[in-house]
C-alpha cells in the first residue's frame, strides 16, 4: 500500500494521477489492517459509516464511474431508493471479498486511463438529479474526482479506526512492515 507517491515519469500525467488514486485507497485498506470482521463493520462514532462500508462505496463508487467513461452502466445501479446500501456489507459480503473487488476495479481503471488517446476526452455525465443536465466531463477530471472522493473517504476511515483501537494509519503501515 501507497504511503508516499514519487514523482512522476516526465510528461507522464496519467501516472502521476494513477499513483495519487493509489494512494488514497491504500489510506483505506490500511485502516482496516488487522481487524475483525465484526470490527469492520462497526460503527464507533456518531456516523452511521463503518470501514467495511466505507471500503465497498469507495470501490463501488469507482467501478461506476469508470463504467460511465466507458459508456457502460455501472455494476451496481444506485439511487435516491438505495444509495444507503453502498455503504453496507449485505449478507455474503465481507471486507476480503471487496479488497479482491477493489484490486480488480483498481486493474480496470489503470487499463482504460492508460487506454484512452487523451485525458482531455469527455464522456457524458449521468441524467441524474445532482448533475447539469447535457453535461461532459473529461478523463482527467474523472481522475481528480475519484482522488478527491476516495481521500475523503480515507480520512473518514482514519478517524474510525482510531475510534475502535486507538491506531492510527502510521502505526498500521509501521506494524504491517515490522511483519
Amino acid at each position: 500500500m501507497v504511503t508516499h507517491v514519487r514523482a512522476e515519469a516526465r510528461g507522464d500525467e496519467r501516472g502521476a494521477l494513477l499513483s495519487f488514486l493509489a494512494e488514497q485507497r491504500g489510506g483505506v485498506r490500511r485502516a482496516l489492517l488487522g481487524l475483525t470482521a465484526e470490527q469492520a463493520a462497526s460503527r464507533p462514532s456518531a456516523s452511521e459509516l463503518s470501514l467495511g462500508g466505507l471500503l465497498k462505496h469507495v470501490v463501488e463508487t469507482e467501478q461506476g464511474w469508470v463504467a460511465r467513461a466507458k459508456g457502460e452502466a455501472p455494476a451496481v445501479k444506485r439511487d435516491e431508493s438505495n444509495w444507503h446500501e453502498c455503504f453496507l456489507l449485505a449478507d455474503g459480503e465481507s471486507v476480503e471479498q471487496q479488497l479482491a473487488y477493489g484490486e480488480r476495479v483498481a486493474a480496470e481503471t489503470e487499463a482504460y486511463v492508460r487506454s484512452v488517446p487523451s485525458l482531455d476526452d469527455t464522456f457524458p455525465l449521468p441524467n441524474d438529479p445532482w448533475f447539469p443536465p447535457d453535461e461532459a466531463v473529461s478523463v482527467r477530471w474523472l481522475l481528480l474526482h475519484l482522488i478527491r472522493e476516495t481521500a475523503r473517504h480515507a480520512g473518514h476511515a482514519d478517524i474510525i479506526r482510531e475510534s475502535l483501537d486507538g491506531r492510527t494509519a502510521f502505526e498500521l503501515v509501521a506494524r504491517e512492515q515490522a511483519g
